[in-house]
């Protein structure tokens, strides 16, 4: 094995693949875990030797049996940290240890090239998998990891047609189609939506939901009670505004999540609309803040800790080859009925 010109930077990816072993492999050899044979520790160390690998990173604290990556770029909302509270627990369990990252910027996002870069910068600082928590992640990372073994899955991705994504999420459609359906026998008939980004997959499912429920009562959509904006309590409080400014204004609003249902309740609070006398309000995620508004809100369950949970599970499970049943998986979503629902105005 001949040394590289000094122009030519040496990856981790090349010494496993001198080496005869996976990359996950020579990481552990380069962060002096335990778990690796005396054979394979030299060979692999002879290796780096030889071609003259020196890592971008290394990990100088005593590791612990795995280090996973959650990337997200949410920290602020509700629905991000119960997530993170059951990736957490269970990363502890594991005995994991976690680190938080922003998405790759854009470099690593459109450029194969630099896209290898960064996964081979996880697996040498001892990532042997990544979390991505509600982001996309674009195929040059796609490619990188799969070309270089290392598992990623993905909670509540923005796009679910990715075929090499493994993902998990909750059952968004028949989520929507509760909330609604909960209304609707209620005596609700204008019942308005406002949800996520028109590009959020899961928006998307909860708002077909809504129609689906819509359709199934017999009650024609109408397109002026639907908007579509972002997970948040000011668009919600906007949108919210606008609706119930309407001559025939809605008498329910079903939102897309409850920031935005609580923006609606704020909506509601500016115009003097008693909630749920003359308006009522469903969300969806069912975070620790439904507990606080006044009054306080119905919304669709999601079971955030679990999917966090599991999202460790599965991507541990795969870094150690074992692929799970199904690339989607789904938890079940339930209605947690509160005070912001009532029978509809006569």
């Amino acid at each position: 094995m001949g040394r590289r010109g000094r122009s030519e930077r040496v990856t981790l990816a090349d010494v496993a693949r001198l080496a005869g072993v996976s990359p996950t492999t020579a990481s552990k050899v380069l962060n002096g875990r335990s778990d690796v044979g005396a054979k394979t520790r030299e060979l692999v160390l002879g290796v780096m030797a030889e071609i003259g690998y020196k890592p971008t990173a290394v990990r100088h604290e005593q590791p612990r049996d795995n280090t996973l990556v959650t990337v997200l770029d949410i920290v602020e909302s509700r629905y991000a940290g119960t997530v993170l509270q059951g990736i957490l627990l269970a990363a502890t369990t594991a005995r994991a240890e976690l680190l938080l990252r922003l998405p790759p910027d854009e470099p690593v996002s459109t450029s194969r090239t630099a896209a290898r870069t960064w996964v081979e910068e996880q697996q040498a600082s001892g990532v042997v998998g990544v979390i991505a928590l509600a982001v996309a992640v674009p195929d040059p990372v796609l490619l990188a990891a799969d070309d270089l073994g290392l598992p990623i899955v993905t909670i509540d991705p923005i796009d679910t047609t990715e075929s090499r994504l493994v993902s998990i999420g909750s059952t968004n459609w028949a989520g929507g189609r509760s909330a609604t359906e909960h209304v609707i026998k209620l005596g609700h008939r204008r019942i308005g939506w406002i949800g996520g980004p028109l590009g959020s997959a899961p928006s998307l499912e909860r708002f077909h939901g809504y129609q689906a429920a819509l359709d199934s009562a017999g009650i024609t959509p109408d397109r002026a009670l639907v908007r579509h904006e972002a997970f948040s309590v000011e668009a919600g409080r906007r949108h919210g505004r606008d609706l119930l400014a309407l001559a025939d204004r809605p008498t329910a609003i079903v939102a897309g999540n409850d920031e935005i249902a609580v923006g609606v309740l704020a909506a509601a609070g500016d115009l003097g609309v008693s909630v749920p006398g003359q308006l009522s309000v469903t969300g969806f995620d069912d975070t620790p803040q439904t507990q606080w508004t006044t009054p306080r809100l119905t919304s669709v369950r999601q079971p955030l800790e679990g999917m966090g949970r599991m999202a460790v599970e599965t991507v541990l499970g795969m870094a150690e080859g074992v692929q799970p049943a199904s690339r989607h998986l789904q938890l079940a979503t339930s209605l947690s009925v509160r005070d912001s629902t009532g029978p509809a105005p006569a």
